[in-house]
This record gives C-alpha cells, structure tokens and sequence, in this order.
C-alpha cells in the first residue's frame, strides 16, 4: 500500500492533475467513479508497473525476513552413570559457576571401592618395609657365609701345603673333607647371594609394581567415586531444576534439568532470508530488527557471516534413493547478525522472534566514479527506496503490538 501511495503521486496524480485543470475535466462530472479507469487509465496503467517494479526492486535489493531471532544452546545436567539422588546443592534458577557441584548421588560403594584401594596400598608399603628388614638380614646371611669361606679357605691353604710337602701332621683324608667343606661353604655363599638377590628384586621391581597396581585401581576408584557428584560445564543458569534427595536420575532417559549457559547467543542473532537474496547479502551488509519481547524498539545490526550451505539441501544416506520431489520445503539463507552497537540486545531475552530487514549499500560503488551514467542513477534509486523498508518495519513495530495482543489474543 505505501509502495502504490509513493507511486500514485508520480503517476496517478499528474494525470489527474492535467485533466482536471488542462483539459478542464470535472471530479465528479466527467471524473466520476464509472469513468476513472477510462479517464486516468495511463496513470493507473503506470502506477501499477511502477508499484510492481518498486516492489521487486525494494524486495530484491532490500530483503526482509520474520524468521529471526536468538538462538541459544542449553546444557543437559546429565549423570555420567544412573543412580540415585543423595544430595542437591543448587535450586532452580540459581546462577552457578563453572565446576560449581550441582548434585551427588549414592556412593557408597564407591567410597568402599577408594577405601579398600588404600588399604592395599597400605599393604604394599608394609611389605615394602618387611622387605627391607629381610635385605638386612640377607646382607648378614651372605657376610657370615663369606667369612666361613674364608676361615675354611685359610686352614685348607695351610694343611694342603703340608701336605705337599710330606707332611706327617695332615693325612689325605683330612684334605678331602677340607675340600668338601670348602665347597660346601661356597655354596652357603651362593645360597646367600641368591637370597639376597630375591630380596633385591622384591624390593625394586616387584614390590614397586605392585604398588603401582594397587594406585591405578585407587585412581580408577576415585574416578567412580567423582562421577558421583554431578558439577556444572560451564557457568549459567539452572533450569527445569525439581530434582529432591531419593530421585532416580539416569544418563539416557532421567536428565535432572537444563543450564542455559551465560553467555549463549546474547549477542548473536540468526535470520533465515529466502534463498533469491543470496546474491545480495553479503557481511558488513547493515540490517534492522524488531523483536516481539521488545516492541516500539528498532535495533541497528550488521552481517558478520552468511552460511554457504542451506539446511534444505541436506540428507541422510539410506537404503533409497533421494526423489527431489519428496523434499521438504526450500530453506533458507541464514546469517549471523550482530550489534552494530554494544549493549544493544543486552535487556532482550534469549529465543526472542524477531523481523529483519537488511540494506543494500552502493556507496562505494558510486562513490568511485567508475559507473555510467544508467548505472549511477539506478545505484542511486536502489539506496533511495531503502527508506521504503525502513519505514514499513517502523509501521510494523507500531502495529505489532496491536497485532499480537488484540487480533491474535495472545
């Protein structure tokens, strides 16, 4: 309607205005309402091309769009095991920071789990000291069987060189029990040694193992003693949050509420334009919103990103070919809007819906003096009939009110 009212005034308008007083016609007489098709048939005639051309041009270089608003991501507060609810820490709606505890459940036999794991590392560490005391008395064990080495080893040196010699004082069977002896004493020797040894290995490999064993299942128990309390990802809000002590919550099918996280989609505003504007749309492109929660308001944004993929394209593969007439409706263009000023959508709740018109800008292009003439003056129409958009989203945020709370009945 505004777009025929602009354009009557350069078409409907001048011919009645020459008929009326050049050809000195009457409104009423021979302008009456059966005549004014015939009458004013060229200014009807071109008002209707103009408007239909304003409108595409208004529509194509300035597009609009009411499906806009904040999109956010929520937080499941999920258990990572089932069980039940021994604890609540927070209330619903309560703001909690990042690894604030939120829940805990049941974990009895977790603690009896870290307990015993202790216990056995106590154990170890005691074996580990008896260990040492056996190293003590094997390094005793070994010194005593070297000296009697050596006090046998000293009285067979002495007697077997009498022997040689024809010694009647040392007889041959005495230097055979000698030698057996001796070698009975280097066997207490290696008999010690090897204890020794034993306890040496004990001591710095399988004691020290064992231990080590006995700490990762401490670490392991510790771990399903931790997926116990529940703690917050990431700071926000707590939502949908009823859960009492003796609740049953499960990973899979008993999530106990919702975090909206506190910084999530605050800024950002996503807008799905049809898909004809696409080769209009660009980043840095300035739009206008008006959201529902914040009516009589015009928030100032601008194009940080245009996704080069549209949802309505997208499959799965199955077990059937894909027949393009079974999909569902064409998507849309979405972009990523921003502030064009900080603190603008601060005070303007997450998940708002909103409308959207985006501008086209040739400034730069007219600026540079590089077009001719035809394009000059269209460049310059296309910026001039922005005006148009902007002020049906300003008619629009008056009416919308309106609109919502008395037609709608919302």
């Amino acid at each position: 309607m505004l777009e025929f009212l602009l354009c009557s005034v350069f078409t409907i308008l001048p011919d009645y205005l020459f008929r009326r007083y050049a050809q000195g016609k009457r409104l009423g007489r021979e302008i009456n309402f059966f005549s004014v098709w015939f009458e004013l048939r060229w200014g009807i005639t071109a008002c209707l091309i103009l408007t239909i051309s304003l409108i595409t041009v208004i529509f194509y270089y300035h597009p609009s769009t009411s499906n806009a608003g904040s999109i956010f991501r929520t937080v499941s507060i999920l258990p990572q095991k089932g069980g039940r609810v021994s604890e609540v820490m927070v209330t619903l709606g309560q703001e909690v920071e990042a690894g604030a505890p939120i829940f805990r459940l049941e974990d009895s036999s977790e603690r009896t789990a870290v307990e015993t794991a202790k216990r056995r590392i106590a154990e170890v560490e005691a074996s580990m000291v008896v260990a040492k005391s056996e190293l003590a008395k094997a390094q005793g064990t070994l010194t005593e069987a070297r000296a009697a080495y050596a006090g046998t080893k000293d009285e067979y040196d002495r007697k077997i060189v009498l022997y040689n010699e024809g010694s009647a004082a040392v007889t041959e069977r005495e230097v055979e029990r000698l030698t057996i002896l001796l070698e009975q004493r280097q066997g207490g020797i290696d008999a010690a040694q090897a204890g020794l040894n034993a306890v040496q290995s004990q001591i710095d490999t399988l004691l020290p193992a064992q231990k080590a064993s006995a700490e990762a299942s401490l670490a392991q128990a510790q771990a399903e003693l931790d997926k116990m309390l529940v703690v917050a990802g990431v700071a926000g809000r707590v939502e949908q949050f009823t859960l009492r002590v003796g609740d049953f919550v499960s990973p899979v099918l008993r999530p106990a509420g919702i975090l909206v996280p506190r910084d999530a989609g605050q800024d950002s505003i996503l807008a799905g334009f049809g898909q004809i504007g696409a080769q209009v749309i660009r980043t840095g492109m300035l739009v206008e919103i008006n959201c529902v929660s914040k009516p009589f308001t015009v928030i100032p944004m601008v194009v940080t990103e245009v996704q080069d993929v549209i949802a309505g394209g997208q499959f799965r593969p199955t077990d059937q070919l894909i027949d393009l007439q079974d999909r569902a409706p064409p998507g849309t263009l979405t972009v990523f809007l921003e502030p064009l000023y900080a603190g603008q959508t601060d005070d303007l709740p997450r998940g708002s819906r909103c409308i959207a018109n985006a501008y086209s800008n040739f400034h730069d292009e007219i600026a540079s003096g590089n077009l001719s003439t035809g394009s000059w003056l269209f460049y310059h129409m296309v910026d001039t009939v922005g005006i148009v958009h902007a002020v049906l989203l300003r008619i629009q945020a008056l009416v919308l009110p309106v609109q919502t709370l008395v037609f709608s009945g919302h």
